[in-house]
């Protein structure tokens, strides 16, 4: 085993100060306290009631409703309405699968190059496309949808449509491509 040796500092060894306040790494420490700054102020403007939210009343009907909880609901009246909800959720995502399946498979054909001389003058605009549906999330696109779609399975299974054809159309196109 070899033991270590320490060598003893040189007289000309300077030793590093800490960066000043204002300095490029603690641009991102300003920030933050900015932020959390910006945050307090936000809470401070929106005249809350704290007494009321910790009053008795207010635990008194928070307690109510964790009540609820504990026998669940088993009358039949409410299980059917579980039961058709969850069936329109599966079949609002299954749906959306499958027009994203298929739309996906339309945009990966001009996104992908098929041959190593292939121009593919389609591919970028194609890519770009499938990476702006991409992007979007699924609740995204659902708020925006509700506009033009309306409140309902249909702006749901859109939203679901659109994220997934910009997912499956990626995969798609680099299957296709490393084939």
């Amino acid at each position: 085993m070899t033991q270590a040796r320490t060598q003893p500092r040189a007289a000309n060894d300077t030793y590093k100060l800490p960066p000043p306040l204002f300095d490029a790494r603690c641009k991102a420490c300003w920030f933050v306290v900015g932020l959390l700054v910006l945050v307090v102020a936000s809470f401070w403007s929106l005249d809350l009631q704290w007494g009321q939210f910790f009053s008795v009343e207010a635990a008194r009907s928070m307690g109510r409703f964790l009540a609820e909880f504990a026998p669940p609901d088993t009358s039949p009246e409410f299980l059917s309405k579980v039961a058709l909800g969850a069936w329109e959720t599966l079949a609002m995502s299954a749906l959306g699968t499958l027009l994203a399946a298929v739309a996906g498979l339309a945009l990966a054909l001009p996104a992908s190059r098929l041959h190593q001389d292939d121009t593919a003058w389609g591919r970028a605009p194609t890519r770009l496309v499938l990476n702006a549906l991409r992007s979007i999330p699924e609740l995204v696109w659902a708020a925006l949808l509700l506009i033009s779609a309306g409140l309902g399975p249909f702006a749901g299974t859109l939203a679901l449509a659109f994220h997934t054809t910009g997912v499956l159309g990626r995969l798609f196109a680099e299957a296709i491509e490393n084939t």
